[in-house]
């Protein structure tokens, strides 16, 4: 992170040091809870996934399709100006992304039917895909030398949480607001707004440089320093944010499979488990070892397990085990990755990089959702929780194998330096 130090010292000079430091704090601060908001916005519609069916009659089909609306326009977003912020700077990217998503929440708010809900979540997405590798970019660039990994810390934590928190916070609407389906929007767009608001007073973190149209071109840049474990993580990558997808669109509706008498707040819940594991599970291992990402493929092969046996008379506890496990694998695989992946990267290659992992995470968590919904509409719940259950665990057992190879090279190669 030598750039990032170089960076640091030329823009705190010693005679304002205590000012300089202050300020990088505090939009470091901001930036997280960016990341933070962003994510809770994501899944605050899972709990008004039953309300909106009951009101509209909507399908567990055009359920996911409303889920998967949102994570493809996020990853078209990501394709196409998930690296801008590193041309333009970070500031006016995030301000006018920030717009949108309130604009997105407003959205939300007055839908009154599926296909105004799918319409505020393609636009809640494309907000989403530029704010996010933007604000992961920022917290990039504010990496403290005497606090190294931080920044890659909050990349892997402030998802997680805002999750968590998006959930908690809209199942507690739907118990207990009076419009449970306006409030949350109408919260969010006043905290995405204050948030615009905000950015504008910080300062720009990033070396804006010309290529900001050749940047628009629907590209995946992964420097050589990231590839090799991005590959190597792939399939567990690839394994937890299906799990996500699959909780996030269809666990209220496998809850209420499950406990048929149960209420809403409890289908919604079963969201919050995974996404408040994940983020317990990034706080407990940020001193680790990137080999944590192994225990977390392994550890979805139990969750699959979990899932199953509460479809087959082990009810409601074993789906709730089976959320938790999932979180779990979703914190350690995602938290391994990413430290890898970020350990050395150049300052014109942060949005990028994070953009390329955040593709391959939208899509395995869009496209397998939709699939699941197709096959709930045609083979029913039951089945499609099986096939998918199965499928995960395939993928972690590639994902064991994949970790298991890389790590026995980086030995190998160690060894041959050392000799």
């Amino acid at each position: 992170m030598s750039g990032v130090t170089s960076d640091a010292t030329a823009r705190c000079p010693y005679y304002a040091a205590r000012t300089c430091t202050a300020n990088r704090a505090a939009s470091f601060t901001l930036d997280t809870s960016i990341l933070v908001a962003l994510l809770a916005a994501s899944s605050a519609p899972t709990p008004l996934y039953p309300v909106y069916q009951d009101q509209w009659g909507l399908t567990a089909l055009t359920i996911t399709v409303v889920f998967s609306a949102y994570s493809l326009t996020l990853l078209v977003a990501l394709l196409t100006v998930g690296a801008l912020s590193d041309h333009l700077g970070r500031r006016p990217v995030l301000v006018s992304a920030l717009v949108l998503e309130a604009a997105s929440m407003l959205l939300l708010a007055s839908a009154d039917g599926a296909g105004p809900l799918i319409a505020a979540r393609i636009l809640q997405g494309a907000a989403t895909g530029a704010a996010t590798s933007a604000a992961g970019a920022a917290l990039l660039d504010l990496e403290d030398p005497r606090r190294p990994g931080r920044s890659a810390l909050a990349n892997s934590i402030a998802p997680v949480a805002g999750m968590a928190a998006g959930v908690l916070a809209s199942t507690l609407l739907v118990r207990f607001a009076p419009a449970p389906t306006v409030t949350v929007y109408v919260l969010l767009t006043a905290l995405f707004a204050a948030q615009a608001i905000a950015v504008t007073f910080t300062p720009e973190t990033a070396h804006p440089h010309a290529g900001a149209l050749r940047s628009l071109r629907p590209q995946l840049a992964v420097p050589p320093s990231a590839r090799r474990a991005l590959l190597a993580a792939g399939a567990g990558v690839v394994a937890i944010w299906a799990l996500g997808g699959f909780y996030s669109s269809l666990g209220p509706a496998l809850v209420h499979l499950v406990a048929p008498h149960a209420p809403h707040p409890v289908g919604g819940m079963v969201f919050f488990t995974v996404s408040a594991a994940a983020a317990l599970t990034v706080w407990t291992l940020r001193r680790t070892a990137p080999l944590a990402a192994t225990g977390g493929a392994l550890a979805v092969i139990p969750s699959a397990a979990l899932s199953l046996l509460g479809l087959h008379g082990a009810g409601l506890p074993a789906v709730y085990g089976g959320a938790a496990l999932a979180g779990i694998a979703f914190g350690a695989v995602s938290q391994g990755a990413l430290r890898v992946m970020l350990a050395s990267l150049d300052e014109r290659d942060r949005a990028a990089t994070l953009a390329a992992y955040y593709v391959l995470s939208y899509l395995s968590m869009s496209l397998p959702a939709i699939a699941a919904g197709a096959a709930t509409q045609n083979f029913g719940l039951r089945t499609a929780s099986h096939a998918y259950a199965v499928a995960a665990a395939l993928l972690a057992v590639a994902a064991v194998a994949a970790l298991t190879a890389s790590r026995r090279k980086a030995l190998h190669t160690t060894d041959d330096h050392l000799h």
